[in-house]
């Protein structure tokens, strides 16, 4: 394959898509009502087209706002200039936005923005390669993945089901009052049995002092990780003072921003588990050097996914791509905009998927299905 990625991107179109959700996905922090999804298409001056996607799970109505992003800040800035990697391009899109950011206080929903464009961008080039991207970036195609989103109602139901569809691993929502949430993780492992992998998502839920005891209470079934449980703004030293005592992982990273700022996670806050989310922030671009600085610093790299198809399959090139210990995010909740935007060939075997051996992602999203549910759409 060719070592000259240099593009030029002609075309850029965002999709803001919108299917109900039930039930309703419930976090300790809101409800989600309906599954939203920000679909980016760019097409490149010789023709060839690429997808990605925006998270844009919270607030209710940043689907809509963070299309209106892509499309009135980023847009500017890409069309029409010609760059010899996805990475020059990413840089300097973060670079001319960096201002902006700080002076409108969104320096999270811009790099959401870039984020899903710089997907799109390394789909459109391993397409042009003709071979997958997990393949253009030295990666093999068979990953660990495991389901989450377990709501508290029932989950051992949720856990059967999902195990029927072939995952042996299961993270359950917590932050629902201790005594609630150590029922549901003991109901988990006494219905999933000994060799089920089991992870619990406090989603910022908690204070240190909770967290120290319930960390404590987890531990005792076997929890291969703790995920959030404090806001991750929290202090370094805080973490720390929490992953130094704990008898089970401590995991994080969704919701941080910055090469810089995961190696502190690691270092600072002795984080065990790093969890970047490529629509959040860092792109394909990004996320891959952060992949790479937590393997040499011999933590797990997670990626953290919750959306739709496109969002999901690029994570699982990720993850493919530096490969290592770890899983990939898979949503346990019902999702079409999941299931209609993987590969058509996805499946789960073994608490295994095997990526497709088609160019790009290997997804092409079928717009005239789609068309019910996409509420706006810029430059289409």
């Amino acid at each position: 394959m060719s070592l000259d990625h240099t593009f030029e991107i002609a075309r850029l179109e965002t999709f803001v898509l919108r299917v109900p959700s039930e039930p309703p996905v419930r976090t300790s922090f809101g409800i989600m009502h309906d599954r939203p999804a920000v679909l980016v298409r760019v097409t490149g001056a010789d023709g060839v087209q690429g997808w990605g996607e925006v998270w844009c799970n919270f607030p209710a109505v940043g689907a809509e706002h963070r299309a209106r992003l892509v499309d009135s800040c980023v847009k500017p800035l890409l069309l029409g200039q010609s760059w010899a990697t996805p990475q020059d391009c990413y840089d300097s899109l973060t670079e001319r936005l960096r201002i902006l950011a700080i002076q409108s206080g969104e320096p999270g929903p811009l790099a959401q923005a870039v984020a899903g464009v710089d997907t799109a961008i390394w789909d459109m080039i391993a397409r042009r390669e003709k071979c997958p991207l997990w393949q253009l970036l030295g990666g093999a195609p068979t990953i660990n993945v495991y389901t989450s989103g377990i709501n508290p109602d029932h989950p051992e139901r949720i856990a059967e089901a999902k195990a029927r569809e072939g995952y042996t691993a299961f993270k359950l929502k917590v932050g629902f009052g201790d005594e609630r949430d150590e029922s549901n993780i003991r109901a988990l492992r006494q219905t999933m049995g000994a060799d089920a992998t089991l992870m619990v998502d406090a989603n910022q839920a908690w204070t240190l002092a909770q967290a120290a005891r319930m960390a404590g209470r987890l531990a005792a079934y076997g929890v291969a990780w703790l995920e959030e449980p404090l806001s991750a703004d929290t202090p370094w030293p805080v973490w720390r003072e929490l992953t130094d005592g704990a008898p089970l992982p401590i995991a994080g990273g969704e919701n941080l921003r910055g090469r810089e700022t995961f190696v502190e996670a690691i270092e600072a806050g002795g984080l065990s588990v790093i969890q970047p989310d490529l629509g959040k922030w860092g792109g394909l671009s990004a996320c891959l050097p952060v992949a790479r600085d937590v393997l040499r610093l011999g933590r797990t790299f997670c990626p953290h996914w919750l959306g739709g198809g496109i969002g999901l399959t690029a994570s699982m090139h990720l993850k493919a791509a530096v490969g290592g210990a770890g899983y990939v995010e898979v949503d346990s909740n019902p999702n079409a905009l999941r299931d209609w935007l993987v590969p058509p060939d996805y499946a789960v075997k073994d608490g295994k998927v095997t990526l497709s051996g088609e160019p790009g992602l290997g997804v092409t999203p079928d717009l005239e299905r789609l068309r019910p549910y996409i509420v706006a759409s810029h430059g289409a």
